[in-house]
């Protein structure tokens, strides 16, 4: 998880914390309705936190799937790139090779 998306996470979960004990100091409601209250308000806070997460997995398999289609992307370009230069350095050597063979043939008929 993105350190964004965990302090977002960590935010959300004090801020239901914080909410439930102010909520629980000044309650004028009987103990039995406030701990439904509560209940219900911790609820509703893990559905909310487990929504929350589940959308930055999401996000985060998306970000990833993106990054090595990218990733694979400029490997593939580089590799071809490569590959050119090392088939025109072969078609070089061939070609040096080819003069120093001549070279060769010349001074041995000498």
């Amino acid at each position: 998880m993105t350190n964004n998306s965990g302090n977002v996470l960590l935010a959300l979960l004090a801020g239901a914390v914080v909410g439930t004990g102010v909520g629980i100091l000044y309650a004028p409601d009987k103990g039995t309705t406030t701990r439904k209250k509560i209940k219900e308000k911790a609820v509703k806070a893990k559905k909310e936190i487990s929504e929350k997460v589940l959308h930055a997995k999401e996000d985060i398999s998306k970000t990833v799937d993106s990054k090595k289609k990218d990733f694979e992307k400029k490997l593939e370009d580089t590799l071809s790139k490569a590959s050119l230069k090392a088939d025109a350095m072969i078609v070089n050597l061939e070609h040096k090779l080819e003069d120093l063979r001549k070279k060769n043939a010349h001074l041995q008929k000498n």
